[in-house]
């Protein structure tokens, strides 16, 4: 795979898969092991926190915070805001959150490298497009051109993967930056990409502000692929399976909420996103909240594909990574 790799990216990335803390600058949490476990606001409730990028894919979060506080008995939701994947990884594997809504790459690889993590549901369906300049018609035409992506361990990279396999290229054939997401826009109408693939409402934005045209949408490229998930830690779960309950349950009713156009969604979004109101409006075009299970044949479709790749392996089972007694006992049959 031909990677133009930034430095700063490749010591970030490395300082993830093993664990240490990554630098840069956003939102700090300390460093304590399981934390919330004994943490209580004012109401005498658990405080449990869960670490969360300012993109549309979390937007169940956001919701569940907003309107699910008041169905809470036990437990406060406290969402913490971080800048980068890594600062939120390693914020998620050294016990400073419970839990956290993150590429679910990410979680997998930490998983493999003996961080007790469990996924315990989406946090979206579809939502991924591919972005390119009004020059690009096919993907052929991207031999030879600059595609940006977010993170080698994305569910961005495998569809960029299927993309060119289908028309029978190869990361070879083109040269891969990984670039922040919020930088992508700009790039692509500066003319310093060709292309990129990201998670919402980067793409929405050079759609909307016509920089930009979708090419493909994540659905034409792998059916019912895994993207971001919210992932808890396995000793929240374990000293907290009551706690971890009453979480999922306002949150599986916070994407039912969102797939039903629910009035203050809108509002709500804007609490946690700096977009504008067509971009936004765009981007939940494009995606979907309703049935957050992780299906068993979804996910190893994903670990086929990182095997594949290289980028994993010994990826955990289905039956060691995926937690659904959780969202079974909330989800209406």
């Amino acid at each position: 795979m031909k990677i133009l790799k930034r430095i700063f990216v490749t010591a970030i990335f490395t300082l993830l898969i093993t664990g240490l803390s990554a630098c840069g600058g956003s939102q700090n949490v300390s460093n304590t092991e399981n934390v919330t476990n004994d943490t209580k606001n004012e109401g005498g409730k658990q405080t449990v926190k869960i670490a969360y990028l300012p993109i549309t894919h979390a937007l169940p979060l956001y919701v569940e915070n907003e309107l699910g506080q008041e169905n809470f008995k036990n437990i406060h939701i406290e969402l913490v805001k971080f800048g980068s994947w890594p600062e939120l990884m390693d914020a998620l594997n050294t016990g400073s959150v419970d839990g956290a809504s993150v590429l679910i790459e990410l979680a997998i690889k930490a998983k493999e490298q003996g961080i007790d993590l469990k996924a315990v549901a989406l946090g979206h369906r579809d939502g991924n497009v591919v972005v390119v300049s009004p020059d690009i018609s096919t993907t052929s035409d991207l031999k030879g051109k600059t595609f940006a992506i977010p993170h080698r361990m994305s569910t961005h990279n495998i569809l960029l993967y299927q993309m060119l396999k289908d028309a029978g290229l190869s990361f070879s054939d083109l040269d891969i930056v990984e670039l922040p997401p919020p930088e992508m826009p700009a790039a692509l109408s500066e003319g310093r990409i060709s292309g990129y693939l990201v998670a919402e409402p980067f793409g929405a934005k050079a759609v909307a502000g016509n920089k930009g045209k979708v090419l493909y949408y994540s659905k034409d490229l792998w059916k019912d692929s895994v993207c971001c998930g919210l992932v808890l830690r396995g000793d929240f779960i374990k000293n907290n399976p009551a706690a971890a309950e009453e979480l999922l349950k306002e949150y599986v009713a916070a994407g039912e909420y969102i797939d039903s156009k629910g009035e203050k969604v809108q509002e709500i979004s804007k609490n946690y996103m700096n977009v504008e109101q067509n971009v936004l409006d765009l981007s939940m075009e494009w995606i979907s909240y309703n049935d957050l299970k992780i299906y068993e044949k979804d996910y190893n479709d994903l670990i086929k594909y990182l095997v594949e790749m290289g980028l994993s392996e010994n990826p955990p089972s289905y039956e060691d990574f995926v937690d659904n007694s959780f969202i079974d006992k909330v989800v209406i049959k």
